[in-house]
């Protein structure tokens, strides 16, 4: 297996892009990866996308993009792995350039959810549930996120302020990014008051749905030194996948999958969770915030929430999450999340992520959830 690097990087704001359809999003973050990395062509292309079919009509999206973005017919498709989409493609691009197969792969997450609204997006999100047994009797992903937080606040005898530090922390961090969908402040006290969408979890807790494009360009490590003053290095990658009903799962408040992906890739990389300087988490909902800190070895089981209380999360503490805002505050956009976590891992890891930059870091952790951690796919960054 050969080093992979990324070279080029580049994303579009996150947020309702009313005037710009999937191909136009995908082609202005591909665009600005290529100048970023100064090239014009690229062997191969992988495209994650999660709701293209539901939300816009459209598949077939590697011929789709690869064409519109002007990159001359090369091997192109889709992968999907729900919300973990961007980070099954960036695995993909990853092997690809690993094995020898490709010399340079364009990685590019894209979601166009906006366009769709009310009981539409309901039902095309819930094509990531099981058909059969959940989403058949009316569950919906914030009604089964509900479930595990009622049931976390229970195990543990919390009350609902206790999450109230991952917002916080989130909305200061997306206030300083130029590419958040949501740039206001939380004062502490305005979590638990917030209008409840599916109770305990509400508007601060749930992050909204975005159009948002990201992409990213791999080649050897090897190459990489000779073109980019600054190649960030992929040390490691891995998937893994659990029950996706969680009515089949051994232990709800236990997501294995993220726990063995992430255990996979510091293997890989040859690291501990000590060595991380910064993780970009999948914070769709505060308690799978809390689910992943402590799946990946951050804190002991029911004891993620702490970190968030204590400031440990926050840029200048000992474990940054979220540096651009994460899902809450940067907002989802779906598919496209797990790229757009990668294009901020290497910000951070150039030292140009501006006002959001965490001071000295040197090694990022990346890991992108697809529903409520049915697939886990957990990727280490360094420089």
């Amino acid at each position: 297996m050969r080093d992979v690097a990324v070279i080029g990087i580049g994303q579009t704001p996150v947020g309702e892009h009313w005037t710009s359809g999937l191909r136009q999003l995908a082609a202005d973050a591909i665009h600005d990866a290529l100048n970023d990395a100064g090239l014009k062509q690229i062997d191969a292309l992988y495209v994650g996308n999660a709701f293209g079919a539901a939300f816009s009509n459209q598949t077939h999206l590697g011929a789709l993009v690869a064409d519109y973005a002007g990159l001359g017919g090369p091997e192109a498709y889709t992968i999907e792995a729900a919300d973990a989409s961007g980070a099954a493609a960036l695995r993909t691009g990853y092997l690809a350039v690993a094995s020898g197969a490709v010399e340079t792969a364009l990685v590019v997450g894209v979601e166009k959810s906006t366009d769709t609204v009310g009981e539409a997006r309901t039902l095309a999100r819930n094509t990531s549930l099981d058909a059969d047994y959940e989403a058949a009797h009316g569950a919906t992903q914030t009604a089964l996120a509900a479930m595990l937080m009622r049931r976390y606040l229970h195990e543990y005898g919390l009350e609902l302020s206790a999450f109230e530090g991952f917002s916080i922390n989130a909305h200061a961090n997306g206030a300083r990014s130029r590419y958040a969908m949501f740039r206001n402040t939380l004062k502490p006290g305005g979590f638990a008051r917030a209008p409840m969408i599916s109770d305990p979890v509400n508007l601060f807790d749930s992050a909204p749905d975005a159009d948002g494009a990201a992409a990213v360009i791999l080649t050897t490590f090897e190459r990489a030194v000779d073109l980019v003053p600054q190649p960030v290095r992929i040390t490691g990658s891995a998937v893994a996948t659990d029950a996706l009903a969680l009515q089949d799962r051994a232990n709800l408040l236990y997501l294995g999958a993220a726990n063995r992906s992430a255990h996979k890739a510091y293997a890989q990389a040859g690291i501990t969770p000590d060595a991380v300087n910064l993780f970009e988490l999948h914070d769709e909902y505060t308690v799978i915030a809390a689910l992943s800190l402590e799946a990946a070895g951050f804190a002991a089981r029911g004891e993620g929430w702490k970190l968030a209380q204590e400031g440990a999360l926050a840029l200048n503490g000992r474990l940054p999450i979220s540096t651009f805002g994460g899902l809450k505050a940067r907002g989802n956009p779906a598919g496209a999340t797990g790229v757009y976590q990668a294009v901020e891992a290497c910000l951070q890891l150039r030292e140009q992520a501006g006002d959001n930059q965490v001071p000295g870091a040197k090694i990022a952790l990346i890991q992108n959830l697809g529903g409520l951690g049915g697939t886990a796919i957990t990727h280490v960054l360094q420089i």
